[in-house]
């Protein structure tokens, strides 16, 4: 019971089962995210964040099933919904991305991405304006990621929380 409300309010590990964010985070790592890092502040560009996939329905399901998926949860085994998703902060509130050259500018200063792998290329997009409780974020596997440049900024009611550690496997554990 412990563990349900921990994961509830605090913190939750999550599974990470696609490329979008490597180098920083490999297929199949565990991450644990801070569910009350948003609660008494705002995203910061940089950081790295789980949310509810925008297409994804929400969930309509029993008592029991719902506690079932808690518990499941609270321990790593699975997430909220298939596709929470988990992505980089680029963008805040009242702000204008386009990607041009190869290069993301941020209200048309080029944001510097030491967390890119070297080679990493972008087609020219947007500009996509950020609305004022929205942020824009993309993986940083720039070529195979589904993010903000194809669903358009998330709401911040949407943000799950900020990830901030690599639990698992023990190999990649490393602060995020």
């Amino acid at each position: 019971m412990i563990a349900v409300v921990v994961k509830t309010f605090l913190v939750q590990p999550f599974w990470i089962p696609s490329e979008s964010m490597v180098p920083t985070i490999e297929v199949n790592d565990r991450v644990m995210v801070n569910k009350l890092a948003y609660e008494l502040g705002e995203p910061q560009r940089g950081d790295v964040v789980v949310f509810r996939d925008p297409a994804e329905p929400d969930l309509d399901e029993s008592i029991p099933e719902a506690v079932i998926r808690s518990v499941l949860e609270a321990v790593g085994v699975r997430t909220r919904g298939r596709d929470d998703l988990i992505k980089r902060v680029i963008g805040l509130p009242g702000e204008t991305v386009e990607i041009r050259g190869n290069r993301v500018l941020v209200d048309g200063a080029p944001l510097e991405e030491p967390y890119l792998d070297d080679g990493a290329t972008m087609p020219d997009e947007g500009p996509f304006r950020v609305g004022e409780d929205e942020v824009f974020l993309m993986g940083d596997n720039r070529q195979f990621s589904f993010d903000s440049r194809r669903f358009g900024p998330i709401g911040l009611e949407d943000v799950i929380g900020r990830a901030f550690v690599v639990i698992w496997p023990l190999s990649n554990v490393d602060r995020l």
